[in-house]
């Protein structure tokens, strides 16, 4: 069953087992302590494994990784930081089929992003395939492993039911020389792909249908992004995954809860061979990460890639990393949301809105300020001189004062938001109308005059007067207006475009079969045109802002000399009323 968390801090589950989940209090010392971390407490306290946390991220280079991944890599890097342990990147490239050295190197960029200190320790299974191929060999001998000639099919037919026990194969009682023999002729090349597999002999009337005789070992002659042409045999996941985590010496494999029926198959390999007896690294399972509003799981995000949906994978409105990166979400950010989440053993979809929550609170005392008209419409303050230019002071961040003020030049034509003027404004429409007056951040009280139009019918031009004793900081208190609004000088400004990203999926109403029929079509607006404030001249790629009333935006990897580009980051809190 899923459970639906609130926004923000308020992640409220309706029944979780706090045995299982949440926290316990400790009348000396109240520390936040997840199910995990009593395993582990629990390992440190007995000396199970000589004192030592030793974690792992084992992702298959098959892909980009996204925010469900981000969850497990910081809690493996987390964990192994919180305890002085050690925390690996392990790939688990047993499929040559599906793999590629452009997954493996953005996936090392997004690990190195989330995990600031980590030590690089990279690795790979396909570094094993010979110690691996020697154990297939030690549980052949041991009567615990033979060849197969069952059709993939066939073996999934004899492989029975959950409700109904599966069948022994004809060829399950080969002699250990027959399968000794024909295993070295499965390495060699002599077979074609599927024509024979490995299995491990255990029960085919196990309750547990990935207890009955898995395959270990299958060929695929296909080339290796590591080992090239060396190997035609690969050995299945689940076969090599225990090992890899033994011969690393991890001491607490962290998985997600589709691999909690996996685990006695996990525990069997490393209790059937003789280097892994003592003390065998321990599975453990925790629920994944599901967000609202977003479709994660990399066949489907691939699809999205492949069939031009999006713009490739670090489209910003993607959930990779590689996107919420581009998009610039912070890894800061990230982090503070696995935490704030936790982890579990009940499956739960976590409300967008808590993520975003994230990014603000963690760039509200990084981003500065400034002020950028996204659909410009001139404002002309006829009382004000034509060629004078003064310049207004503006906070960089009211929130971290540290972060100074800056110099904005003013004159007589600015650009102010379109949706700033109303010829005919509703109730409580506070901005600027006929005979109305407004505070121009940081600078005067204006009063609308009169406005132009064009031969469409649409306001260009909104003329307005100013009051020279209504400058910002001069302590003037004569009268109070209701609305303030935020302008960029026309004489100074910059041209800017804009992407505009909103969720990638319209509502929640969806699943694998049918979520590209309910792909958010305004999941990307563009607004050319736009203008910001000169001071942004010397910005960088990769510079973050809050433009003031519109949220917080990056300059985007695209961006060229004389072409800014931003990325809408996230929305403000609430929008202006």
């Amino acid at each position: 069953m899923f459970i639906k968390y609130n926004k923000y801090k308020n992640a409220v589950c309706l029944h979780k087992n706090k045995e299982e989940n949440m926290n316990e209090d400790n009348a000396d010392n109240i520390e936040s302590v997840n199910f995990i971390q009593k395993i582990i407490n629990e390992d440190l306290k007995n000396g199970t494994y000589g004192k030592r946390v030793h974690t792992r991220f084992p992702p298959e280079p098959n892909g980009y990784l996204h925010i469900g991944h981000a969850k497990s890599i910081c809690l493996n890097y987390g964990l192994a930081k919180k305890y002085n342990g050690i925390f690996n990147l392990r790939f688990d490239d047993t499929n040559p089929t599906k793999e590629d050295d452009s997954y493996v190197e953005s996936i090392i960029k997004d690990v190195k992003w989330l995990c600031p200190g980590w030590k690089e320790r990279i690795f790979y299974a396909s570094d094993y395939f010979e110690q691996m191929y020697g154990y297939a060999i030690e549980l052949i001998k041991k009567g615990l492993a033979y060849v197969d000639d069952l059709s993939a099919d066939e073996i999934r037919d004899y492989r029975g039911t959950l409700t109904e026990p599966g069948k022994e194969s004809p060829f399950r009682n080969r002699t250990v020389e027959e399968n000794l023999e024909l295993f070295a002729k499965m390495r060699n090349g002599e077979y074609a792909n599927g024509e024979k597999v490995l299995r491990t002999k255990i029960d085919m009337a196990s309750p547990n249908i990935n207890m009955r005789d898995p395959v270990i070992y299958r060929i695929l002659h296909e080339a290796h992004h590591n080992t090239g042409d060396k190997w035609c045999i690969y050995p299945m996941y689940d076969y090599a995954h225990p090992i890899e985590d033994a011969i690393e010496g991890i001491t607490h494999s962290l998985c997600t809860l589709e691999f909690e029926d996996h685990r006695p198959f996990y525990d069997w390999v490393l209790r059937n061979l003789n280097d892994f007896e003592a003390a065998p690294t321990k599975q453990i399972e925790f629920a994944k990460l599901f967000l609202s509003k977003t479709m994660m799981g990399k066949r489907y995000l691939k699809k999205m890639v492949e069939e031009g949906y999006v713009d490739g994978w670090d489209d910003p409105r993607m959930p990779t990393i590689a996107a919420l990166r581009r998009r610039g979400y912070t890894s800061e950010a990230i982090n503070n949301f696995c935490e704030e989440i936790g982890v579990s053993k009940a499956q739960s979809v976590v409300d967008i809105a808590m993520l975003e929550h994230a990014v603000r609170d963690d760039l509200s005392l990084k981003a500065p300020r400034t002020m950028a008209v996204l659909e410009p419409i001139k404002l002309v303050i006829t009382n004000y001189p034509e060629d004078k230019v003064e310049y207004v002071e503006a906070e960089n961040n009211p929130d971290n004062p540290d972060m100074g003020s800056r110099m904005i030049p003013f004159c007589r034509e600015l650009y102010i938001e379109r949706k700033d003027f109303m010829e005919s404004p509703p109730k409580k429409y506070y901005r600027l109308f006929p005979g109305n007056e407004v505070r121009l951040r940081n600078a005067y009280f204006v009063k609308c005059e009169d406005f132009v139009k064009d031969e469409k019918g649409n306001v260009v031009e909104v003329r307005c007067t100013y009051d020279p004793e209504t400058k910002s900081g001069s302590g003037f208190t004569g009268r109070k207006v209701k609305g303030t609004i935020h302008w960029v000088s026309a004489r100074h400004c910059m041209n800017a475009k804009v992407n505009l990203y909103d969720y990638m999926m319209e509502d929640e109403d969806y699943d694998k079969t049918n979520f590209l029929e309910k792909l958010n079509s305004n999941s990307k607006m563009v607004l050319n045109g736009c203008k910001v404030e000169s001071t942004m001249k010397d910005c960088k790629i990769g510079d973050r802002f809050q433009f003031l009333r519109h949220g917080y935006f990056i300059i985007d990897q695209d961006t060229t000399k004389g072409n800014l580009l931003f990325n809408r980051i996230v929305q403000l809190k609430s929008s202006y009323k």
